[in-house]
């Protein structure tokens, strides 16, 4: 299956999006829309960075295994999924790029690496729920991060 992309521009700098993305824990905060029940293992953040979560799109509820895999600060991170039994397994990467205003531009691309057949019959359905879905992510991502860093105090980059 052709994987999904979705982005947003954020008036943050490539290392306070990381800073954010990296500890798993904040991901809740963004994505409870459809993932809901978050149970974290492993270490809070980076590699090894692990939770468990139930999905529900389009009706259908099913615990998904998420593990950070990859990180290379302060440019990208990905995460291994694994749900439907390990039948469906796809990598989530998250990208962030510094904008030549200021800011950055986030996105996150799903890519299945095995799909179940219903997944593979349905295609156009699934990909565009997961486009829709992961939209919404990415405008309540800027929205966390405008909270996190203000909480922290540092002022977004000029944009």
């Amino acid at each position: 299956m052709r994987s999904v992309t979705v982005s947003i521009d954020v008036p943050y700098t490539p290392e306070q999006v990381y800073e954010f993305l990296d500890v798993m824990a904040h991901h809740e905060g963004f994505t409870n829309h459809y993932l809901t029940d978050w149970r974290y293992s492993g270490p809070s953040h980076g590699i090894g960075s692990r939770a468990t979560v139930t999905a529900t799109l389009g009706g259908v509820k099913t615990d998904v295994a998420i593990e950070v895999v990859e990180a290379d600060a302060p440019r990208r991170i990905v995460e291994r999924n694994v749900s439907a039994a390990g039948r469906r397994q796809a990598n989530g990467t998250y990208t962030i790029e510094p904008l030549p205003s200021g800011g950055s531009q986030v996105s996150f691309t799903y890519a299945w690496v095995r799909a179940p057949l219903a997944d593979r019959l349905l295609a156009p359905v699934v990909r565009a729920t997961m486009q829709r879905a992961n939209r919404a992510v990415m405008r309540r991502l800027a929205t966390e991060l405008a909270r996190h860093v203000s909480a922290a105090g540092a002022p977004p980059s000029s944009a």
